[in-house]
């Protein structure tokens, strides 16, 4: 999280112009993905759907910004491809896309994916993302190879999850999706998990410890 912390405050030319990511991201939530490149096959079909499920995004609190390795005049062409495949009626993506093309930010931020390589011979960044809290702290970090597209439901599911453990005392188990059980945290004991989870539900296991320990999603 420190080695996050150290490069999140940079400045870089977007295709909203300069913008320095403490400052873009306020107190909201945010997502800093990247891409191998423009005019891509996967990376527009990625684009194409953060686009459209902007709205859940928005829902939660969630700021986007992109990054490829290329210039912003060429995310600009790009971007009426991707509006093209996703028969995305907008006018304005309503996210800035970071241009590096000297590869200077992927490298501090490690996202070089050393098995790929583009018609140069230079590594293709991966598909890294990181998911940021209000408190600028790395909250998650996700890294697809570049021949691998992301699923971007999950991303939602994953935000839910962060969103709801940052505040209440629970942890969400395999497969969780919002609105079914929660388990209830080990630091949690005695009296007091069962005051602030009266409808708490222990799973017995052979070791006989009683650490399965599942709740209602809180409100």
């Amino acid at each position: 999280k420190q080695w996050y912390q150290r490069r999140v405050a940079i400045t870089a030319g977007t295709t909203e112009g300069t913008l320095s990511l403490h400052d873009y991201f306020g107190d909201s939530w945010g997502i800093l993905f990247t891409h191998p490149g423009d005019y891509t096959p996967v990376c527009t079909t990625e684009f194409a759907k953060m686009i459209q499920m902007l709205p859940e995004f928005t829902k939660r609190n969630v700021k986007l910004i992109g990054l490829s390795c290329d210039s912003i005049a060429h995310h600009c062409g790009w971007l009426k491809d991707i509006k093209a495949y996703g028969n995305l009626d907008v006018d304005n993506i309503a996210f800035p896309i970071i241009e590096d093309v000297k590869r200077d930010l992927v490298v501090k931020f490690g996202m070089l994916d050393a098995d790929v390589k583009d018609v140069a011979g230079l590594p293709l960044p991966a598909r890294a993302l990181y998911i940021i809290g209000p408190d600028k702290k790395l909250k998650l970090s996700i890294l697809y190879p570049a021949t691998t597209g992301r699923n971007c439901d999950e991303l939602i599911r994953v935000i839910d999850s962060l969103q709801l453990t940052a505040s209440k005392r629970v942890a969400t188990p395999a497969n969780w999706e919002s609105g079914s059980e929660c388990m209830v945290l080990p630091s949690v004991k005695g009296e007091e998990a069962t005051r602030l989870f009266p409808e708490m539900r222990t799973v017995q296991v052979p070791s006989g410890k009683e650490y399965l320990r599942f709740t209602p999603q809180p409100e």
